[in-house]
């Protein structure tokens, strides 16, 4: 591996391990100013402007963003293995792999293999910042593994099964085999309103907003953003 792609892949895992704390709380305001503060940024000033205008990100939040993901490789791009690494990395007593590949489709948001630095600011403008109605569609889309406008209870199910794949037996040490599918028979019968074996958008977003115990059981995937 050259250096170029090993300080990329430290660089990159030190921008993870900060989402990271900044999602589950544990960073406070006085370690981000610190972090901000002592950041040295090489950046593009009119791309950062735009994606201030098109995020719910500052400028100094961009900076410190696109310092951990660009400052030592120009590519600026992190392909799916790159997530997968990530991730065994926060998940060592489980198996990652697959709810890694579903994530980073979901970043991948034209769907060309790599997530560049702006795709990943865009979704995590939405999963930090953006509104109820902003974070369900952008569930939806995660759940919607192969991007037909609806989701079927296979495909959630598979996202289910690879949530408890990844946190690991040693989380969930007394789950029966057939947790993941109970889980989802829930869900999908309060979700199908129309009985037709497929949830639209609009079903998920209804019921997601109706339901506070469904809205409680999506914070799981919060956690493992």
């Amino acid at each position: 591996m050259s250096g170029c792609r090993k300080r990329c892949k430290r660089e990159i895992m030190k921008f993870a391990q900060y989402l990271l704390r900044l999602i589950t709380g544990s960073l406070h305001t006085d370690t981000v100013e610190d972090e901000m503060e002592m950041a040295t940024v090489r950046h593009r000033p009119e791309a950062l402007e735009l994606l201030e205008a098109q995020s719910k990100f500052t400028k100094k939040e961009l900076q410190i963003l696109y310092r951990g993901f660009k400052n030592e490789c120009p590519s600026g791009v992190v392909n799916e293995e790159t997530f997968k690494e990530i991730y065994s990395q926060f998940f060592p007593q489980g198996d990652s792999t697959t709810y890694a590949h579903f994530l980073f489709n979901a970043f991948d948001t034209d769907h060309n293999g790599s997530v560049s630095f702006e795709d990943f600011v865009m979704g995590l403008s939405i999963l930090l910042r953006g509104t109820v109605q902003e974070k369900l569609n952008w569930a939806f889309n995660l759940y919607d593994i192969n991007k037909d406008g609806y989701i079927t209870k296979e495909e959630m199910l598979d996202i289910m099964k690879a949530i408890y794949d990844m946190m690991g037996k040693c989380t969930y040490p007394v789950l029966k085999e057939d947790a993941p599918r109970q889980h989802v028979e829930t869900f999908f019968q309060k979700m199908d309103k129309n009985k037709d074996g497929v949830v639209t958008i609009d079903e998920f977003i209804e019921s997601c907003q109706k339901d506070e115990n469904i809205m409680r059981s999506m914070q799981l995937f919060e956690n493992v953003i």
